[in-house]
């Protein structure tokens, strides 16, 4: 098994897609799914429990006794996986709005300078992207002030689907994020500064899905969307300095 990826999970007992993991989990040995309960206060962790007991190889569970937050729960995942060997490390929403078939597709990118491969949710005449609207015109204006902060153009660096190589993922997750929800920026900053503004274009890789749904529910507040900007600016001013 050379892949591992982590799905942290908040309280998702009745909404988890277990028939499509254990769908996944029968087909494919090459990669090790590692379960964050991220202080759940319903079943979750016995229904990851029993998707264990079907699949003990290829299913870890870190069970977090406090609700930390998405990034913090990442974190744990990433920080398990490098327990092991494996040559890729990622993370995926616990609801498979992208799919872990197409999270494989994409971790087949981590090869030769490529470090960091991620999905984007851009809607083309061949894919299957499902948004609500307010979602998508909210998300392009962050969009665009997240590509203004760190430098360099991004369409899309929320999107739940990403893979980094072992190394990179150990020198990105060693350090705490600064914000719950607002990491995935962070770790951007990171590999910027880890192998600077003008190789972004040669060391990532973003892929746009071919099927990404909204969810019924989000568990990002929209109030956070007011904190939203001073995490941005919080985020942007730490990795500035730590450039200088």
């Amino acid at each position: 098994m050379n892949k591992a990826v982590v799905i942290p999970c908040y309280n998702e007992s009745t909404r988890l897609p277990v028939a499509e993991y254990a769908s996944f989990l029968q087909n494919e040995v090459s990669c090790v799914l590692v379960f964050v309960n991220d202080g759940s206060t319903d079943d979750t962790v016995a229904v990851l429990k029993n998707l264990q007991l079907q699949f003990q190889e290829n299913v870890q569970i870190v069970d977090l006794i406090q609700n930390v937050g998405k990034a913090a729960a990442v974190r744990a995942g990433v920080l398990k996986c490098l327990e092991h060997d494996y040559e890729s490390i990622g993370y995926l929403d616990a609801d498979l709005a992208t799919s872990l078939e197409e999270w494989i597709s994409i971790s087949e990118n981590i090869s030769g300078d490529v470090v960091f491969a991620f999905g984007a949710r851009i809607s083309k005449i061949d894919n299957q992207i499902s948004r609500k609207k307010y979602r998508h015109y909210v998300g392009r204006v962050i969009a665009t002030f997240i590509s203004e902060a760190l430098g360099f153009a991004v369409y899309d660096t929320q999107c739940g689907c990403k893979v980094l190589r072992a190394d990179v993922a150990r020198e990105v997750f060693t350090e705490g994020f600064l914000s719950r929800w607002l990491f995935d920026v962070e770790i951007f900053f990171r590999i910027k500064n880890r192998f600077g503004g003008p190789n972004m274009s040669r060391v990532c890789r973003e892929i746009p899905l071919q099927r990404w749904h909204d969810v019924a529910e989000s568990k990002v507040k929209f109030t956070y969307f007011f904190r939203l900007w001073t995490d941005l600016f919080l985020i942007a001013k730490k990795y500035r300095n730590a450039q200088n």
